[in-house]
């Protein structure tokens, strides 16, 4: 771990939830755990706060922030979403949860403290918005008076925090301050969905399953591809959602995505390999470590272990890691993007 990395402070002391309130007032940076992933905190109506979140990622402007509330009757006041309407009965579905909403923001008010600014959503017209069910965040959302921008807590295209240490690994003394609320229960970033004026596009498959969204719903929504922006745009055009490029969450050791056994013939024989999957997983001469993500076939136990068990496969000073696609259903996608997208070189 990094000698000069933050402090550590247990998520569940109202002492310490008092302190990170104290550095968020003052336009500092904190490692805040939700049920997703560990994110990086800030004023999310201050932009000279925000850019600190860009600086500390090294993440690009056009990648915009998710902006986290209390409740969801805190958003009406940044995003428009009319009462009753189906975007609105997403909201109450999964609220508080590992749905976010991206909605158009509300005009600019007199009040500079309702006006979300345009550095948080890369200069779109729309906000990223979800209210996270976590305890600790929760608390400390409670205990100031702003809504927090909260990427992953972690740098731009790396595998995502699921534990506080990770979060001090990764941004070191970049944060000023981590709270503790242990490992994230869904392992997953959130799921994005964006509302438009006849129908919903999922941006980014995450811990919430389409499926579950459209029987919500009652409707079919359209999954876009992550290689680009919708309409083809260029990557450095702003996206209308983080997690869309088409390499991201991903190690630093090479990676591939294998759908059989078989594929393990394309191995170099002086290769040390690791291998990453659940149930039975396939054996070969190269294999020098392996990560079970689940026995027993549970993708929602993989999708907690997932970026935890790439972490520690990328430490090993492997040649390869390879990843074992999961049954592409229910969260299973979600595990297979981010697999997909970590093979991106």
């Amino acid at each position: 771990m990094n000698e000069q990395s933050a402090p550590i402070l247990p998520g569940d002391d109202p002492a310490s939830i008092e302190r990170a309130a104290e550095v968020l007032r003052g336009g500092g940076l904190v490692g805040m755990p939700t049920e997703t992933v560990y994110g990086l905190a800030t004023n999310a109506v201050d932009p000279a706060a925000v850019a600190k979140v860009f600086e500390a990622k090294q993440r690009p402007s056009f990648d915009p922030l998710i902006v986290h509330f209390n409740s969801l009757e805190r958003v009406f006041g940044y995003a428009e979403l009319e009462v009753g309407s189906k975007a609105y009965l997403l909201a109450e579905a999964f609220w508080p949860g590992p749905l976010t909403l991206v909605l158009p923001r509300k005009p600019e008010s007199a009040m500079a403290e309702l006006n979300i600014p345009d550095i948080v959503t890369s200069g779109l017209d729309t906000v990223g918005i979800r209210v996270p069910m976590h305890p600790v965040a929760l608390a400390l959302l409670n205990k100031v008076d702003f809504p927090l921008a909260a990427p992953s807590a972690n740098r731009f295209g790396s595998i995502s925090p699921t534990r506080a240490e990770h979060v001090a690994v990764e941004l070191g003394d970049k944060v000023d301050l981590i709270l503790d609320g242990g490992p994230c229960e869904r392992g997953l970033e959130s799921t994005v969905v964006r509302v438009l004026q006849d129908r919903f596009e999922v941006l980014r498959l995450g811990a919430l399953s389409v499926s579950m969204i459209e029987q919500a719903l009652g409707e079919s929504v359209e999954v876009m591809p992550p290689t680009s922006s919708p309409g083809g745009c260029p990557a450095e055009q702003a996206k209308p959602s983080p997690g869309m490029s088409a390499r991201h969450y991903a190690p630093g050791t090479p990676m591939e995505l294998f759908d059989t056994p078989m594929q393990f013939a394309s191995i170099d024989s002086d290769s040390r390999i690791g291998v990453i999957g659940i149930g039975i997983l396939p054996k070969h001469a190269c294999v020098a470590a392996e990560r079970n993500l689940s026995p027993t076939e549970n993708l929602a136990e993989a999708a907690a272990g997932l970026f935890q068990a790439l972490r520690e496969l990328d430490a090993m000073g492997l040649d390869l890691i390879v990843a074992m696609k999961v049954p592409d259903e229910g969260i299973g996608k979600a595990i297979n993007d981010r697999l997909r997208r970590g093979c991106v070189r």
